[in-house]
């Protein structure tokens, strides 16, 4: 009986991880696409950017779409490795996460609103990626 509640447990601690590499693969996608039209509205230079005369962090925006453009895409990468249960992919997608977390809080007087969300997600994958513990066989 003992072992069978034993087991159970396993399987079920075995599902919560898995669900848990499946949710941050889905906002590392979800932060991937955002970054990615992000960007391309900062290389099309696009009117809906705040403009930031004495921020010390001062770069064009189209160099901070560039910057964004590039992020996404290999966060989508990332997250299509976390899909099919890489290991390299969760180091890889708490490096992005972090990498994201951070040049979206540089660009955050550029576009306050969509900065704070896009933080909120890579600390969210951060969180997930860590938290994962694999059962032992």
């Amino acid at each position: 009986m003992a072992q069978t509640a034993q087991r159970q447990y396993s399987d079920n601690t075995q599902d919560l991880a898995g669900g848990l590499v499946v949710f941050a693969a889905v906002m590392l996608v979800i932060s991937g696409v955002l970054d990615l039209l992000r960007g391309i509205m900062g290389i099309a230079e696009d009117e809906v950017f705040l403009s930031t005369p004495d921020y010390t962090f001062v770069w064009s925006t189209t160099g901070w779409g560039w910057a964004h453009l590039i992020l996404g895409a290999v966060s989508i990468a990332v997250a299509a490795g976390l899909f099919r249960g890489a290991l390299w992919a969760r180091v890889a997608g708490v490096v992005m996460a972090s990498i994201l977390l951070v040049a979206n809080f540089l660009s955050l007087p550029y576009y306050p609103i969509w900065s704070i969300v896009l933080i909120a997600l890579c600390a969210l994958v951060i969180w997930a990626l860590s938290v994962y513990r694999r059962a032992p066989l």
